[in-house]
């Protein structure tokens, strides 16, 4: 029993012991669990500490880091501050200095406008004193057209007197007109010329142009004006002023152009100078193209050689009337005068003059006269009557056999002259044809004179064309009244009545 038990006691001890083992494991299970819990907890302290450390490490970190950024920052910032300050200080140098500049650039413009200015009005004065001198010589040049003749003129005759010698009446008229061309004026004041001869009288025709009004100067004189803006203002001449000067201007330029012709031709062969003064123009009332003669006279050689033209206190006008010229009253404003000599003589050849009235008979027959001596002696009759005549050349004279000139201011004028030497009647279409030439020439009249007739077609036409008829019954009344010579007419045939 004792050893059943023992088995009992055994299995009951084993069974304790067992569950002392079961217990004992499951302690130390549980201790080990607790262990392992602690351990854990204290592994997860561990990690939490060492977390809160890294994050306190982190934290200071950042602390760290943010203090060295806002350092960094700061000193950036201050940096920058400067910077700023220092590119504020040379912005603020540069525009002082530019303004010390520009301040500077200023007052040198300034000075160089107030130069400008005093050299641009010093200017304007020495432009308006020399504008005034320019007037005022203008004026000493035309005031001394005549006392400033050329001397040496008498040079001029020799071409001129040679060609004459050779019986070139025309070349010696030309030879004349170039002798004046070639003497030298002031500027504008030396027009164009044209010269004609009469051989029997003895006369020079010259016609000359004559300036215009503008070559007075209209401006008396240039004053500087200050006032704004500065100025260069011309000082008007006085209109009546104006026309004085050029009054005496033409004057003097009329007695100096006969004085050359004069000079330039022998006084063996010129003893008279007819004289117009012309100026070129346009019509203020039509705008058309006109030339009025404002100077007319006819002077002889000794007469002219009266007057003392370099003398200074010389009245050019005043010469001009003692002269007996015709002077325009009021030139300036071209008013025309009738001249003297109102035709172109070199638009006519002109012939030698012939003295045929000496060598006639006691009762010449005209019929049986030479033509050129009958041309003469009609010459010689309208001057007896009181014309200036001449006989032009038989070639190229256009029909027209003499060209008379009546000086009476008022009648006066050119005459065309035929002279027909005929024992039949003088045809209606000669009349016509003389009374075309009137027209052509410009002339005043016609004249047919002839030995014969004229038929009733002839006198109704000729006073109504400025013809004059003058048949041989007229003719021969004329001659017997005038010259002395009481002439014959052989007609075959008595005129009609």
């Amino acid at each position: 029993m004792a050893r059943r038990k023992s088995l009992a006691g055994q299995l009951l001890q084993v069974y304790q012991e067992r569950q002392k083992a079961k217990a004992a494991a499951a302690k130390r299970a549980e201790a080990e669990l607790a262990r392992q819990a602690r351990e854990a907890e204290r592994v997860a302290a561990a990690r939490a500490r060492e977390d809160a450390r890294r994050e306190r490490e982190a934290a200071q970190a950042w602390s760290r880091a943010q203090k060295e950024k806002q350092a960094l920052q700061s000193a950036d910032a201050r940096r920058a501050e400067q910077i700023v300050r220092d590119l504020e200080k040379r912005d603020a140098a540069r525009a002082k200095e530019l303004e010390q500049k520009r301040r500077a650039e200023a007052r040198e413009k300034a000075a160089a406008e107030r130069l400008a200015k005093q050299e641009a009005v010093e200017g304007m004065r020495r432009e308006a004193s020399e504008r005034t001198a320019e007037v005022e010589e203008r004026l000493k040049a035309l005031s001394s057209v005549l006392r400033s003749r050329p001397g040496g003129l008498h040079q001029l005759r020799l071409e001129a007197e040679r060609a004459f010698g050779e019986g070139d009446l025309e070349g010696f008229a030309v030879g004349v007109e170039e002798a004046l061309g070639s003497v030298s004026y002031p500027e504008g004041l030396g027009g164009a010329r044209r010269v004609a001869f009469a051989p029997e009288a003895r006369e020079l025709v010259l016609e000359m142009e004559l300036p215009g009004q503008v070559v007075v100067p209209s401006v008396a004189q240039y004053r500087f004006k200050a006032s704004a803006p500065p100025a260069v203002v011309p000082q008007p001449r006085k209109e009546a002023e104006t026309k004085v000067l050029y009054r005496d201007l033409v004057a003097r330029l009329a007695l100096r152009a006969i004085d050359e012709a004069f000079a330039v031709t022998p006084p063996a062969l010129v003893d008279q100078v007819a004289f117009n003064g012309k100026v070129r123009a346009k019509d203020r009332a039509t705008g058309k193209a006109i030339e009025p003669c404002l100077i007319s006279v006819r002077v002889n050689r000794e007469g002219f050689s009266e007057l003392v033209l370099d003398e200074p206190e010389l009245d050019p006008v005043a010469s001009l009337h003692h002269l007996n010229a015709i002077v325009s009253q009021h030139p300036y404003d071209l008013e025309p005068v009738r001249p003297v000599v109102s035709f172109d003589l070199s638009r006519y050849k002109i012939a030698p003059e012939r003295d045929v009235v000496a060598g006639l008979d006691s009762r010449p027959d005209l019929v049986a006269m030479d033509p050129t001596d009958f041309e003469h002696l009609i010459r010689r009759l309208f001057e007896k009557i009181g014309l200036k005549s001449w006989v032009t050349q038989a070639s190229r004279d256009d029909g027209i056999d003499a060209v008379a000139v009546n000086e009476e201011p008022l009648i006066g004028g050119l005459c065309i002259i035929q002279a027909k030497r005929t024992k039949n009647v003088v045809s209606a279409e000669t009349v016509r044809a003389v009374a075309g030439l009137v027209v052509d020439k410009g002339a005043s009249k016609g004249i047919v004179v002839t030995t014969a007739w004229f038929g009733k077609a002839s006198w109704d036409f000729a006073p109504r064309n400025r013809v004059e008829l003058i048949d041989g019954r007229h003719l021969k009344s004329l001659l017997l009244e005038h010259l002395g010579i009481d002439a014959l007419i052989g007609l075959s045939k008595l005129p009609p009545n």
